[in-house]
C-alpha cells in the first residue's frame, strides 16, 4: 500500500521550496500501526483475584454475630407474645369462676417454654400474671432473661343471667 502525502502548500515545487510535510492521518487516513510487543507468560506481580474472598472471610463472624442477634430479638419477642396469651387466658378462666386459671394459662402457651402462672382475685376482677423465660440461641451463653405480662379481666355476676 502506498502512501499519499500532501504539502501544506499546494504547489507543484512545495517539495523545493521548503513546505512542511502533513501527515496523511491529521486529513482523514488511516494511522499506520507498529506490531505490538508480545507479552511473555509471565505472572502478574500484583494480582488481585482471591481479595473479595479476603474480605467476605474477615466479615463473616460480624454478619454471624448479627443474625444470631437478630434471632435472639425474635425470640424474645415470641416470648412476650406467649406470656400475654397464657395472661389473658388464664385470667378469663378465672374470671368465669370456674378455677383452674393457672392450667388454662399453661396451656395456652407452647410447651417448651418454661413459664410461671399465678392468678389472683380482687373481688370484682381476677388478674393473671404469667412470667416467661426467654429461651436461649446459644446454650453456653448464661442469661437470665424473663417476660413478664399481666391481664385483668371482670369476674362474671353470676345474678345478672345472660
Amino acid at each position: 500500500m502506498r502512501l499519499r502525502v500532501r504539502w501544506s502548500s499546494g504547489a507543484p515545487d512545495a517539495r523545493r521550496a521548503g513546505a512542511v510535510r502533513v501527515a496523511p492521518w491529521s486529513w482523514g487516513a488511516r494511522r499506520p500501526t507498529s506490531p505490538r510487543p508480545r507479552r511473555r507468560n509471565r505472572p502478574r506481580r500484583y494480582d488481585d483475584a482471591g481479595v473479595s474472598m479476603l474480605e467476605f472471610a474477615g466479615f463473616l463472624p460480624l454478619l454471624l454475630i448479627i443474625g444470631m442477634a437478630a434471632i435472639q430479638l425474635g425470640l424474645v419477642g415470641y416470648a412476650a407474645n406467649q406470656a400475654g396469651s397464657g395472661a389473658r387466658a388464664a385470667a378469663r378462666v378465672a374470671s368465669q369462676g370456674e378455677g383452674g386459671g393457672e392450667a388454662a394459662g399453661h396451656a395456652a402457651m407452647h410447651d417448651g417454654l418454661s413459664a410461671d402462672v399465678s392468678v389472683s382475685d380482687g373481688g370484682d376482677t381476677s388478674k393473671a400474671t404469667v412470667v416467661v423465660q426467654v429461651p436461649t440461641l446459644l446454650p453456653f451463653v448464661d442469661t437470665d432473661w424473663t417476660v413478664t405480662k399481666s391481664a385483668t379481666m371482670p369476674n362474671d355476676d353470676p345474678e345478672a343471667g345472660g
